[in-house]
């Protein structure tokens, strides 16, 4: 049959033959530009992220003094609002029953300050004097520590020169007088105490309202009644834990000060309210202590060895509640370990000063709880949890596994 004119005749191709170069060629500049169209969202995914958690940062410490009677507010509420159903449970509504529960708050703050202002100024008058005799005290005992630094700091003049031993004068400009910083931190402290306790009624007296909204905004029924569990469940495990912390604070204080009571010292419900006070920060409020008790069992007693038992003491207290009582009555569920505790000390310490100090363990522990009911966080709570035992075995296990099979 003849081929027609206008017909184009595909050439003969061989589909076995093996790709030339030049084909191979062409097909490189195509998958570079594929991984680089896959890499581009990837690498922009990161710097997102990373812009994400600086502004957070950032945000954090611009807002510490909107953010902080917040959290304290809020915690004061978990604390706080199983008194306010009980009395909800005896038909007093919920604005009544927050604007006693309050007051009475106020009323026990005011008269323990009270109580404690009489002591803490006597203490502040006699400070001087007492902080001399104990600087005589402790310079008996550093004085072979002070004779090695010395001969150090001899050492290195004599190896620096003639240069070295030559001091530079140094300018300081006048800054705030003590009294008008002191005026400005009071100022502060009053308007942050005032914002707590008013944003603390109005969390009370508004009982599950958040709650509700957040039921009725939710589309399913099953999501509705997901988020009840969870609020319930975290506030139930919440609440535990801020009660048990401060049932043991309280505790620990009011032994301390019995037990400097028989050791003679004065002034021991001061003492013990301090020690309930430092024992919401981990670590430093013990060390804390253990200074401020070294000075005044110095400053107190004439021997040298019962001062130092002053300190002593409140450590051994110290170390049983944390290693034996706290994990007996908390358990595993509750505690967090202690690198945990450390890095979040640190970093609300960097971004918020005493008060980030203070709300450091708490804030971990509240978040750890809700991690521990949300199925896709699981896992972030139970790196911030403390290991038990099952644990420790199941990683003997598979440590011994992984060295057979080396």
């Amino acid at each position: 049959m003849p081929t027609e004119p206008n017909s184009v005749t595909a050439p003969d191709v061989d589909l076995n033959a093996a790709p030339t170069a030049a084909s191979a060629d062409s097909k490189t500049p195509d998958l570079e530009r594929t991984q680089e169209a896959i890499e581009r969202p990837r690498n922009r995914s990161i710097e997102a992220t990373l812009l994400t958690v600086l502004a957070v940062l950032y945000t954090l410490y611009a807002a510490r003094v909107f953010l902080i009677p917040i959290i304290f507010a809020l915690l004061l509420n978990f604390l706080l609002s199983p008194i306010i159903r009980l009395l909800g449970r005896a038909r007093i509504k919920p604005p009544v029953g927050a604007a006693i529960v309050v007051l009475l708050l106020l009323a026990s703050i005011g008269g323990a300050v009270y109580e404690l202002s009489g002591p803490a100024q006597g203490w502040a008058a006699i400070a001087p004097q007492s902080f001399a005799r104990a600087q005589v005290k402790l310079r008996k005992i550093i004085r072979p520590m002070q004779q090695v630094s010395k001969n150090v700091e001899q050492a290195a003049s004599a190896v620096g020169g003639p240069e070295a031993a030559n001091k530079s004068v140094v300018v300081q400009t006048a800054g705030p007088t003590l009294s008008s910083r002191l005026f400005g931190t009071t100022q502060r402290i009053v308007a942050g105490i005032v914002e707590v306790f008013i944003l603390l009624y109005f969390l009370l007296a508004g009982g599950d309202l958040f709650l509700q909204k957040l039921i009725k905004v939710l589309p399913h029924f099953g999501d509705k009644v997901k988020a009840v569990e969870i609020a319930r469940a975290t506030e139930a495990a919440v609440s535990a834990y801020l009660t048990t912390t401060l049932f043991l604070n309280l505790m620990e204080g009011a032994l301390v000060a019995g037990v400097f009571w028989m050791l003679g010292m004065p002034n021991v419900l001061l003492w013990g309210a301090l020690v309930t006070c430092l024992e919401f920060v981990p670590y430093i409020g013990a060390l804390t202590a253990v200074a401020v008790f070294t000075l005044a069992g110095l400053a107190t007693f004439p021997d040298v060895a019962h001062a130092l038992m002053i300190p002593g003491v409140f450590l051994a207290i110290n170390l049983i509640q944390a290693n034996f009582v706290t994990p007996m009555l908390l358990g595993h569920r509750l505690t967090l370990n202690p690198v945990a505790i450390f890095i979040g000390l640190a970093f609300f310490f960097w971004i918020w000063g005493v008060a980030g100090a203070f709300l450091a363990v708490p804030l971990l522990a509240t978040f750890k709880i809700f991690c521990d009911h949300i199925v896709s966080l699981a896992a972030i709570g139970e790196f911030l949890g403390q290991r038990d035992e099952n644990e420790r075995r199941v990683t003997a296990r598979v440590q011994m596994s992984a060295d057979a099979s080396a």
